[in-house]
């Protein structure tokens, strides 16, 4: 049951794999590709999310087999692996199961060992359906958890994400599958293995990123880690897109 990947990008660039976080899609990559156009941006959509099967398991061990079927698929022998939020999680367990296909690791504000109670309200609050009576409501809701996001890019989400359902819309994803995915990032941290030069920015406004696993970080991965805090909330890929596409450009340059 293959992923739907959205390619973005050039196709004889060098190949990155970009994993979204829980309830979004492989298209909220669009802005990063653009401003990085000399990549070969491969974004799935994570099973349960979007346009690839909804149907379990949802855990991180079938999320980890799902993407390194991409590369199968596509012929890759290792890539640049780009995770935000629940999709860092994704990233982390493919570095630590698969390093050899990670030629670099970057993590943009990873949701990873996060305090079960936080995961617990979070998946209470995802369980009921959530739906819009137009795509105008949709928006304005988008809007109150994207405070900084630039309208155009609201916009574009609800172009990318927002369906219908009879008279109403909801946003393309399986909420058992968002439930699951809570659970999952309460599981116990882990951290990039040693030898994979990895990125992390972590979101100045947000808390997801904790100093004990960062310093669990820097004690495993030594000098092959960078850590730059981005003054963004959570969706700072989407916040502050120049400066994140330029410290994943230098990151790749160094």
């Amino acid at each position: 049951m293959s992923l739907h990947v959205h390619e973005l990008g050039a196709p004889q660039g060098r190949p990155v794999l970009a994993l979204h976080g829980v309830t979004g899609h492989g298209l909220r990559f669009r802005p990063l590709a653009a401003a990085l156009p000399g990549l070969r941006w491969l974004c799935p959509d994570l099973r349960g999310h979007g346009r690839s099967p909804w149907t379990p398991s949802w855990g991180l061990e079938q999320q980890v087999a799902d993407v390194l079927a991409v590369l199968d698929r596509e012929g890759l022998a290792e890539a640049v692996v780009v995770g935000h939020s629940f999709g860092g999680a994704v990233a982390a367990h493919l570095a630590r199961r698969a390093p050899e296909r990670v030629s670099r690791l970057v993590l943009l504000d990873p949701a990873i060992g996060l305090d079960p109670r936080d995961m617990l309200e979070a998946a209470e609050s995802t369980r009921p359906d959530e739906v819009f009576p137009d795509a105008d409501a949709a928006r304005a809701d988008k809007a109150q958890s994207w405070k900084n996001v630039p309208d155009a890019l609201l916009d574009a989400e609800i172009a990318d994400h927002l369906v219908p359902r009879g008279e109403q819309w909801a946003w393309r994803y399986c909420r058992a599958a968002a439930v699951a995915a809570w659970s999952e990032m309460a599981r116990p941290a882990v951290v990039p293995p040693a030898g994979v030069p990895t990125l992390l920015l972590p979101a100045g406004r947000e808390d997801f990123v904790r100093p004990e696993w960062v310093a669990a970080c820097r004690a495993e991965l030594d000098d092959a880690l960078t850590v730059a805090e981005v003054d963004a909330g959570h969706m700072l890929y989407l916040e502050r897109t120049a400066e994140v596409a330029d410290r994943l450009r230098a990151f790749l340059d160094g």
